[in-house]
């Protein structure tokens, strides 16, 4: 039995890629599981799927997120807040934003925050001059563009999480990337059909399924005592060393501060 009770979990898959503990259906952990997936009809088979297990009664919901779409993203944001609160007052008098989002968060602790990274972001670069013009990673769109722009995203996940930890410190919130493992998902069915042939075979041969792709990301949300690992990187639930460039702490505050303005906060 988990020792650590999750009040929510966003799960940000276009299918279930949900963590089981029995292969039933459960989520194992007490959660009550927001599907924040961009394909209605998939996320809302991905609930009946989970409810079909021994714990019907627990909540599973989806909520619309494209995570391409900063609209959608501030959407999603909004309406994830009105469903954990409404109007009115806390029974301790408070104003219910003020109670729930803050002087209620301060006490829920633990909390954690799981960003998935990649060791890929060992091969990224953050090139600031093309993000500022361009507003991305790199210049093109060839394969080797696609290639790298996947790589310096995940280096920026890093990045985040390490700048994140920092902006934390003293706090009771901890915060963690990971490398997940090489997972055989619906990923590949953006490859060109000639690189389908090429590749999925040897995927389903020597990847990992999702259920084995989780259990890093289980280890960061799950295990007691990495508390003060705060800010770091894992990979097969173990903690391992980030390449040079995430763990350059100037990186990550330009990066953080770019990003805002990007994004318009």
């Amino acid at each position: 039995m988990c020792s650590l009770f999750l009040n929510s979990a966003l799960v940000n898959f276009s299918r279930l890629v949900l963590v089981e503990e029995d292969g039933a259906g459960n989520t194992g952990i007490g959660a009550r599981v927001i599907l924040a997936c961009r394909n209605k009809e998939k996320a809302e088979a991905a609930a009946f799927d989970i409810r079909r297990g021994k714990e019907p009664h627990r909540p599973v919901v989806f909520m619309q997120l494209d995570l391409a779409s900063l609209k959608s993203v501030r959407n999603f944001a909004e309406s994830f807040l009105k469903s954990m609160m409404g109007p009115g007052r806390t029974e301790d008098g408070l104003g219910m934003a003020f109670g729930v989002n803050h002087l209620r968060l301060q006490r829920c602790v633990p909390s954690r925050i799981i960003n998935v990274a990649a060791l890929l972001h060992r091969f990224g670069n953050i090139d600031f001059p093309l993000l500022a013009s361009k507003k991305d990673l790199v210049s093109g769109q060839s394969t080797w563009h696609n290639f790298q722009a996947y790589c310096s995203s995940k280096l920026c996940n890093v990045l985040f999480t390490r700048e994140l930890a920092n902006r934390l410190e003293g706090s009771a919130v901890s915060c963690y990337s990971l490398h997940p493992g090489v997972v055989y998902t619906e990923l590949c069915r953006s490859l060109s059909p000639w690189l389908q042939i090429l590749i999925v075979p040897f995927a389903k041969l020597l990847f990992l399924d999702p259920e084995g792709g989780s259990q890093t990301t289980l280890h960061c949300a799950l295990q007691e005592g990495i508390e003060p690992l705060s800010g770091r990187y894992f990979s097969n639930c173990a903690l391992q060393q980030v390449g040079a460039k995430g763990r350059d702490d100037a990186l990550a505050k330009k990066l953080w501060e770019v990003s805002e303005r990007l994004s318009g906060l």
